[in-house]
């Protein structure tokens, strides 16, 4: 009997040490946000930049590596425009602050946007060009980042 209790504690012992050895075998795990935008709508793009600020500052505050990736196509490509964006100046701060935020631009939606106004596409500075929205979000969640559309 005094074995079995003796077994059972040395068992609920070591699945202690592993439930309190969790946080610290999180560290040197980086996480990774793709925020998808396609609505041209200046209140959701501050939602999208909310979201993507009060996650970095989180994970900063727990000394945790967070990358964020904004995906805009569509409507959701004027975010990114030099021309129309109504949120480049808050996104050129942010950029500056967080050197693993990454704003990517669909190419299909250029060529298209391009197409219809006769004239090519300008994107801010911050922003890269990706061959399709669509399949950037999918490449990224494929390789485990996790997914968030406001």
């Amino acid at each position: 009997m005094k074995r079995g209790i003796f077994a059972a504690f040395i068992v609920l012992t070591g699945l202690f040490a592993v439930a309190v050895g969790q946080p610290a075998m999180a560290e040197g795990k980086t996480h990774h946000l793709a925020i998808h935008v396609d609505e041209n709508d200046k209140t959701k793009m501050n939602i999208v930049l909310n979201n993507a600020s009060n996650l970095i500052k989180y994970y900063q505050e727990k000394g945790e590596a967070v990358e964020v990736e904004i995906v805009a196509h569509g409507p959701g490509l004027h975010m990114l425009r030099e021309d129309t964006s109504p949120v480049k100046t808050r996104i050129a701060a942010m950029a500056l602050e967080n050197e693993n935020m990454k704003f990517s631009a669909c190419g299909n939606t250029m060529k298209g946007m391009a197409k219809k106004e006769g004239k090519p596409v300008q994107l801010i500075s911050e922003a890269r060009e990706v061959p399709a929205g669509v399949v950037r979000l999918i490449e990224l969640q494929e390789q485990g980042w996790s997914y968030v559309k406001p």
